[in-house]
This record gives structure tokens, C-alpha cells and sequence, in this order.
């Protein structure tokens, strides 16, 4: 009777298909479920990538703009109003402020030191939202990479205890009726490194240059307010 299973088994029975296909259904809907991470994860993966990809693309090039000598306000104004890169709207909001300011007539020192203390908070409160803004996103990143590898190991737990009940209930021991409960557990445990071990991964590199992309509008901001002072002093 021992060899009877023995015959039914083939390597065929050891495909991915075939081992989610007989796996219990517990084992099941945890392969369903990290399989739809790690889709999600990748989605997010993918457009991390073209989003930074343009961000830093577009920043350059306009700060090459900037540091051509031509006028802030032509180059703000080349930009157009709807713009949606962070570095455009920071350079019209500076001068937004410039020119409500000047507007109001002839400054003193500390109308001048108001001027550029409102600048600051205006630029700080942009580089908080952008940060923010590209950072949507990480936290399903880490979600993914954290969670999928116990979820995956919950289906290894469940499909072992399968495993044991078969042979329980037919009372053999043999290699032919414990391996395949045991392979199928063990592919949660696969689709769970796999879920999880590149959602690690990006969410790592998206976190440094999200931290990146912060520090150059940091510096942006440092460098737009010090030619703004500038300004203020070439004009008293």
C-alpha cells in the first residue's frame, strides 16, 4: 500500500500550479494574498521610479534656468502658474512675498528682516508638504516587507499541520504522503521572500532618495533666500 502514492507522484506534481492547486485552502488564500502584495508593491515600485526619475530630471533642468542669469521673474514666469514641480512654485511664492512687500512702499530693516523671516516659513511650510508628498507611498513598501514574510510563514505553520493530519488519518509515513502537504508550505514561505525581499529593497532606495530630494529643496530654499537678501541689499 506504501507504494501506491508513490506512483502518483511525479515532478510535475511539484510545479508552482499544482502545489497551489492541491495546497489546503488556507495555504491557498495565503498565496492569493502575498501574491496581491507583492502586485501592489511592485505598482508602487514602478511608479516610485518614473516619479523620481522626472522629479530629479525636471529640478535639474530648472536649476540650470536659475543659475543661467536671467531674472527670477522671467524664469518663475516660464515656468507657468500651474506648475507642478516643487522648484517652480517655490521660486513664484519667494517672489510672490517680494512683491507684496515692495508693493507696500520703502522698507526698513525691519520690515526687511520680516520680509525674509516670511520667506523661510513660506519655504519651510513647501518643503514639508513636498517631502510628505514624495514619501506616498514607502509606507505600503514597508508594510509589505515586514508583514509578508510571518504572513508566508503562518501558510508554512498551517500546511505542516496538514501535513501531520494526513498522515494521521492514513497512518503512513512515508515520503510520498508527507512531501507534498510539506512543499506546499514551504511555497508560502517562498512567496513570502519574494513579496517581501523587494519591497525591502525599494523601499530602502525610495527612502534615500526621498531624503535626497528634500535636501536639494533645502538647498534650493537656502539658495533662493540668500539671493533675495541680496536683492534687499542692493536696493537700501
Amino acid at each position: 500500500m506504501d507504494a501506491a502514492p508513490a506512483q502518483t507522484i511525479t515532478a510535475d506534481s511539484f510545479n508552482f500550479i499544482n502545489l497551489f492547486l492541491h495546497a489546503d485552502w488556507v495555504v491557498q488564500g495565503v498565496i492569493i494574498f502575498l501574491g496581491l502584495a507583492s502586485l501592489w508593491s511592485w505598482a508602487v515600485i514602478i511608479d516610485k521610479s518614473f516619479r523620481f526619475m522626472v522629479l530629479n530630471r525636471e529640478a535639474a533642468s530648472f536649476e540650470d534656468q536659475v543659475g543661467s542669469g536671467r531674472p527670477l521673474e522671467d524664469v518663475a514666469q516660464a515656468a507657468g502658474e500651474r506648475t507642478r514641480h516643487p522648484l517652480p512654485r517655490m521660486l513664484q511664492a519667494a517672489l510672490r512675498e517680494w512683491r507684496d512687500a515692495r508693493a507696500k512702499g520703502q522698507m526698513g530693516d525691519t520690515q526687511v528682516a520680516f520680509l525674509v523671516q516670511r520667506i523661510d516659513r513660506v519655504l519651510d511650510s513647501m518643503i514639508a508638504r513636498e517631502s510628505q508628498h514624495v514619501e506616498n507611498g514607502l509606507g505600503s513598501l514597508a508594510i509589505v516587507a515586514t508583514a509578508s514574510p510571518f504572513v508566508g510563514l503562518f501558510g508554512t505553520v498551517w500546511g505542516i499541520m496538514h501535513a501531520f493530519q494526513n498522515i494521521a488519518i492514513q497512518k503512513n509515513t512515508s515520503l510520498a504522503v508527507v512531501a507534498p502537504a510539506i512543499a506546499e508550505a514551504l511555497f508560502a514561505t517562498a512567496i513570502g521572500l519574494v513579496a517581501a525581499i523587494p519591497a525591502y529593497i525599494a523601499y530602502n532606495k525610495f527612502s534615500t532618495d526621498a531624503g535626497k530630494f528634500s535636501a536639494r529643496l533645502e538647498g534650493f530654499a537656502d539658495d533662493l533666500s540668500t539671493a533675495i537678501q541680496r536683492r534687499l541689499a542692493d536696493r537700501s
